[in-house]
């Protein structure tokens, strides 16, 4: 299997055709993983020099640095769910990709890299998956930020365990999902995913969890939810997410994933089940949910494993 390295090599110096411009997120355990990753995107000579630049083409004296956001460069491009003039409102026109999408292999020059980064709700937790304190984590996330904010890349936050720790139980204290949130976006984090790392989360503790966050400032547009299958109740969540507001919700084709420290956790919520509930609503993605349930097959056959993702499933049996 290629190592981390090559893979970003790879990718940057040999990007794929596609019809819209790709953000590549890397998961940074600390600075020094920033630190190797910006080394090797350095000495990667891409296919187009605006890659990983935000500087001017006709400027070779400038460093290499990624480039912002996708959101920044064009927010109209932004896939998952749009909305009207109201970040809150729910779209009423059809959903879906109807007519066929052209690779665009021009639109290379315009992919971008941004960064994750984990800290968690809970001191067990944050001790197990990162072997530190939370405060300690909070350290780590701000020499991060800073590092990247100096090369302008975009940084994506992580709070796990926000609703259910495998080792404090399932009342995690919503005040406390609200501090650390505030703490990351307070040091320069683009965005929070508050994450139901073990899928314990439930319709009233979601809602009680995202009052708890309006209600200390925090903006819905610089949240998302990251909500595990676990016990089957991450669309459910989803629903009351919607109806408080909130629009970016992570998935993972075929339902894959889980947490090597939450024993019987499962996947995040399947892309393909999201997928057809948004487009149930009438809500606009722009995704063409046949493909990624075709991707997700795909994908859970190469890896041995089944495939979970009840509307996947549904979708390619009529194929």
């Amino acid at each position: 299997m290629a190592n981390s390295a090559d893979v970003l090599n790879h990718l940057l110096g040999h990007p794929p055709t596609a019809p819209h411009p790709i953000a590549y997120n890397y998961l940074v355990p600390n600075l020094r993983g920033l630190q190797n990753l910006l080394k090797t995107a350095d000495e990667v000579k891409p296919a187009t020099k605006e890659l990983n630049r935000s500087q001017p083409a006709d400027d070779p004296q400038e460093p290499l640095t990624p480039p912002p956001s996708p959101r920044e460069q064009d927010e109209a491009e932004s896939a998952l769910i749009t909305s009207t003039e109201d970040p809150n409102e729910m779209p009423s026109h059809t959903s879906g990709v109807n007519d066929p999408i052209k690779p665009d292999p021009s639109l290379a020059s315009r992919n971008t890299m941004e960064i994750s980064l984990f800290t968690a709700a809970t001191e067990a937790f944050s001790k197990a998956n990162t072997n530190c304190s939370i405060a300690e984590s909070l350290d780590r996330c701000t020499e991060i930020v800073a590092l990247a904010k100096s090369r302008n890349i975009r940084v994506r936050g992580y709070v796990s365990v926000a609703l259910g720790c495998p080792y404090e139980g399932p009342d995690v204290a919503p005040s406390k999902v609200a501090e650390i949130t505030t703490s990351l976006l307070e040091m320069g984090v683009d965005e929070v995913s508050v994450a139901d790392t073990t899928g314990m989360g439930t319709a009233p503790r979601t809602r009680d969890l995202l009052k708890a966050l309006s209600a200390t400032g925090i903006a819905n547009q610089d949240l998302a939810l990251h909500l595990h299958d676990t016990y089957g109740q991450a669309l459910v969540n989803v629903m009351v997410a919607l109806e408080h507001g909130i629009r970016t919700f992570d998935s993972s084709v075929g339902g894959l994933g889980g947490c090597p420290y939450s024993k019987g956790a499962t996947g995040n919520v399947s892309t393909e089940d999201l997928v057809y509930c948004l487009h149930s609503l009438g809500a606009t993605t722009g995704i063409n949910l046949e493909k990624v349930a075709e991707i997700g097959d795909w994908i859970s056959t190469e890896l041995g494993r089944p495939n979970d993702s009840r509307a996947g499933k549904a979708i390619l049996a009529r194929l």
